[in-house]
């Protein structure tokens, strides 16, 4: 999947997102995409998707947590 295929995909999981639940669906999204986005800086993420540049940081964090889960177990292509 391109870069822009895989933005345009958070972008609608952001939109359909509960007002409510925007924050961490961008986190579930963030993780989710993490692999395929590696190469990336978080500057060209928020770009991408459209977001602050502020939650640069997020993309950073998520990206760096989704090792830990994965190591754990966790399986990014079911979410």
């Amino acid at each position: 999947m391109s870069e822009q295929s895989i933005f345009e995909q958070i972008k609608l999981a952001l939109a359909d997102a509960p007002r409510n639940q925007y924050t961490a669906e961008l986190h579930l999204q963030m993780i989710k995409y993490a692999d395929e986005l590696k190469h990336i800086t978080s500057k060209e993420f928020c770009e991408g998707v459209g977001l602050k540049q502020g939650l640069g940081t997020e993309f950073s964090k998520m990206r760096n947590l989704t090792s830990r889960l994965k190591a754990a177990g966790l399986n990014t292509q079911l979410i």
